[in-house]
């Protein structure tokens, strides 16, 4: 699959009212759900800077063994001192009303200024382009206009076997709870998964409310990876297919990482720690059903922590904007810990994932590509494109800006053009619908790398195996990508 499900009509702030309603509690997650689940209060009051998290949950964090969300650090490439937290009930914040109101009780944070912009007179791979021709294809340090954030609170520490998170001393927190599960969601945390988790190091998303810590997030901090190995080519015919496919994805098998290529073909550990990244993620497409083999395709940025971790690189996630899935995603610009381990949204609960790390010793490609995926995010949250599982999806978004940035990503072809065109009047006609005969139309002649995640992961992990890595590139991104390459990293999520 492309992503979750979908309705075949978009919704528009505008049209609030009909979008979600408790006549369709059974199929989406209205915002007073969403509010609940995240567990952040609602905007108060009016005027100037209604919305904004308040000090009742964000202050005095420090005395309970916590951070700030926003504490001093990194977010993707960016300081977080310049991000605020809000809710989309901000009435002074850079993102337009149209992406805020996905966000209306949610936390979320937002640029205090220098924020990405968009000419809304274009469409947004035109607007890349002008973009492009203005800036000489360089980024212009401006900072993605929000991020879903989900929580105004970050505690770290020992998890015990039992469920207890320890702080640094042996000392407990209080009190630590779940998230609420959302009703339609049929993939949660149990105790084989706080099993996984314990005895180690984790990080976790939430809120301090009453004495007591309430997750949202959980990430196992063992994740990190400090340095990139001796490499590990691909050989003897083995494939990224197989790497992705083997043992059923690899669902059961534990987390690893490889490093297929370095520039310096050295054998010690090449140490990670500030390096920037360009990554893509490739969840799902495991191959051990029918409704596996597409996955879900996102691209980050950031960069690697002094200790190697990553959680906190940016993931561009496009779903649709119809409707809310059952696992209460909404498409948005978020830190990886949240998009990978939100106990509700978080990919890592219900399918395996695989990550293509590009290890560069500069961030400009990285930036360049944050910044353009930040004003086609500002297009889509406009309407000005829709979300579509045959066409515009969340491979296809993201092939194709970085197709308009210089990245000549190779092309595979649809399916088969003539099976496209008896498709069309013959699923129209028996569906009695031309929008079902146009979408089996789309299915076989859309370019695979624009429909299907995992085609368009492994053709970009061949490009830059095979040429960016060894020939170099062109010219724009590739160019830049191939100049600035000091390793290629497989990782895998179980």
């Amino acid at each position: 699959m492309a992503g979750s499900g979908g309705a075949a009509k978009a919704i528009n702030p505008a049209d609030a009212a009909k979008a979600i309603n408790p006549a369709d509690a059974a199929k989406a997650i209205n915002s007073a759900d969403a509010a609940k689940a995240a567990g952040v209060r609602e905007g108060k009051g009016g005027g100037e800077g209604e919305g904004e998290a308040g000090a009742s949950e964000a202050g005095n964090v420090g005395e309970r063994g916590l951070r700030d969300a926003l504490a001093p650090g990194l977010l993707g490439l960016y300081p977080s001192e310049r991000f605020k937290l809000a809710t989309g009930r901000c009435k002074d914040c850079a993102a337009s009303p149209q992406a805020l109101w996905y966000f209306n009780d949610d936390m979320i944070a937002v640029p205090m200024s220098n924020a990405t912009a968009y000419d809304p007179r274009l469409r947004a791979q035109d607007d890349l382009k002008a973009w492009l021709a203005a800036s000489n294809g360089k980024a212009r340090d401006q900072a993605p206009p929000l991020l879903w954030i989900g929580s105004p609170h970050v505690a770290e520490g020992h998890l015990e076997a039992g469920g207890t998170l320890l702080r640094q001393g042996d000392t407990p927190f209080r009190t630590v709870t779940l998230t609420p599960k959302l009703s339609t969601n049929r993939s949660y945390a149990n105790d084989e998964s706080m099993a996984y988790f314990a005895n180690g190091e984790v990080k976790s998303r939430g809120v301090w409310r009453d004495d007591r810590f309430v997750m949202r997030t959980l990430w196992p901090k063992r994740y990190a990876i400090a340095s990139a190995a001796a490499s590990k080519p691909l050989a003897g015919g083995e494939t990224i297919e197989q790497l992705v496919r083997a043992g059923q994805g690899g669902a059961t098998a534990a987390y690893a990482s490889r490093t297929l290529w370095r520039r310096d073909g050295g054998n010690d550990p090449l140490p990670l720690a500030g390096k920037p990244v360009l990554a893509f993620m490739l969840n799902g497409a495991q191959g051990d059903d029918d409704e596996s083999y597409g996955g879900h395709f996102a691209v980050a940025t950031g960069r690697f922590g002094p200790a190697g971790e990553w959680d906190d690189w940016l993931v561009n996630n496009f779903y649709s904007l119809a409707s809310i899935s059952e696992k209460g995603i909404v498409a948005s610009i978020l830190p990886m810990d949240a998009y990978m381990g939100d106990l509700n949204s978080g990919q890592a609960w219900y399918r395996p994932s695989y990550m293509l790390v590009a290890v560069l010793k500069d961030q400009r490609a990285p930036a360049l590509y944050q910044e353009a995926i930040g004003r086609v995010f500002n297009h889509f949250y406009r309407q000005d494109f829709h979300y579509r599982h045959a066409s515009t999806n969340c491979a296809g978004i993201n092939v194709e800006t970085l197709r308009t940035l210089g990245w000549k990503i190779p092309r595979v072809g649809g399916e088969s053009p003539l099976k496209a065109a008896v498709a069309l009047p013959y699923v129209a006609l028996k569906e009695v619908s031309l929008a079902s005969g146009q979408s089996a139309y789309d299915y076989l002649k859309t370019e695979r790398t624009e429909l299907m995640p995992f085609v368009a992961f492994n053709s970009i992990a061949g490009d830059l195996l095979e040429r960016l890595a060894r020939q170099g590139g062109e010219g724009g991104l590739e160019a830049q990508l191939s100049a600035d390459l000091e390793a290629l990293l497989f990782v895998r999520i179980p």
